[in-house]
């Protein structure tokens, strides 16, 4: 093992950048956008290095590279800004939310506060006023997989 670490030693800058590039080919094994930063981080310490010389020693160059990690995952953060992706779709997740405001027709007819409704091709649970088979109801709001509906 040691003679493994001696290798790589011996490599100076190329280490880096060698390692910089396995960790970014991890990246496209292993997705999820964990490894590129940090490979992103080896080959710039590999660069750095190449015109340093011998100037920094081992446990400075993985204090670079820890400190160039979390600048990149940091800057990164920011200037993507990840977590305010717009959808087209607002409800995509929330299927009931796209049915509301929309008139359907029953189809089993609400009584006791319980029936079915049929939205395009499929009936869905309902509750609310009764109504006959055939008559026309708002959606107006959702239980799970229930829409609450009232008279059209």
């Amino acid at each position: 093992m040691s003679a493994l670490i001696d290798f790589f030693a011996s490599l100076g800058p190329w280490s880096w950048v060698i390692a910089g590039v396995l960790l970014m080919a991890l990246e496209t094994l292993i997705p999820g956008v964990y490894f590129l930063w940090f490979g992103i981080s080896a080959v710039v310490v590999g660069v750095l290095l190449f015109g340093t010389g011998d100037a920094i020693s081992q446990p400075w160059q993985l204090v670079l590279f820890a400190l160039i990690s979390v600048a990149t995952v940091f800057a990164v953060r920011r200037f993507a800004n990840l977590q305010s992706v717009e959808s087209a779709e607002k409800d995509l997740n929330q299927r009931g939310a796209q049915y509301f405001g929309r008139v359907v027709v029953v189809e089993d007819a609400i009584s006791g506060g319980r029936g079915r409704v049929r939205v395009d091709d499929t009936l869905w649970l309902a509750a609310g006023a009764d109504a006959p088979k055939g008559s026309r109801v708002r959606i107006t709001g959702a239980n799970g997989i229930v829409f609450t509906v009232e008279p059209a």
